[in-house]
């Protein structure tokens, strides 16, 4: 197993829709070991493949009961609304709050590469929203409304000018 290195806003691989997977294998498997080290350095709760560089779609995360990974997400259904703060282990230091559905049922392939369906609330639904969309080249600052958009432009354009290092990380649970 490997860490991996995290891509960083604005790095253009993180715009780029994933390509399915279709069969899981032994080199999907050790891409989803390789994340969940990954995940775990950087202290997230979820990762996607875009974000150490793979244009693939596979995402890991945790959420307080144990590791799991799914290739090929596709959420099935959503309901309610629930507005929450998020951060991002691609835009470390930024935390906003998001509206996401409350709710989900999703479908992917699990590591063994069998279909599975189950639903997610609360913060497991957050989590499988905010990597689904890393899936499909979104980040969460798109989905931010105006003055906040215009907020966290303005904090990245001034770090991208700053000779600083890195931004401290968030107290915001980093996806």
């Amino acid at each position: 197993m490997a860490v991996l290195p995290i891509r960083m806003f604005p790095d253009p691989v993180l715009r780029e829709p994933a390509l399915p997977v279709g069969v899981v294998d032994d080199d999907v498997r050790k891409l989803i070991r390789d994340m969940h080290e990954s995940m775990r350095a950087a202290a997230g709760i979820g990762l996607a493949a875009p974000q150490v560089g793979v244009q693939r779609r596979v995402l890991v995360y945790d959420v307080g009961d144990g590791l799991r990974a799914l290739v090929d997400p596709e959420i099935l259904s959503s309901e309610g609304e629930d507005v929450d703060e998020e951060g991002c282990l691609s835009i470390p230091g930024l935390a906003f709050e998001v509206k996401r559905a409350e709710r989900i049922q999703v479908r992917g392939l699990d590591e063994s590469g069998e279909e599975v369906r189950y639903e997610a609330e609360e913060m497991h639904a957050r989590v499988l929203q905010h990597e689904i969309d890393h899936l499909d080249g979104i980040l969460y600052i798109d989905r931010l409304d105006r003055p906040a958009r215009a907020e966290a432009m303005r904090v990245l354009r001034e770090r991208a000018l700053s000779p600083s290092p890195a931004a401290p990380p968030s107290a915001a649970t980093r996806l």
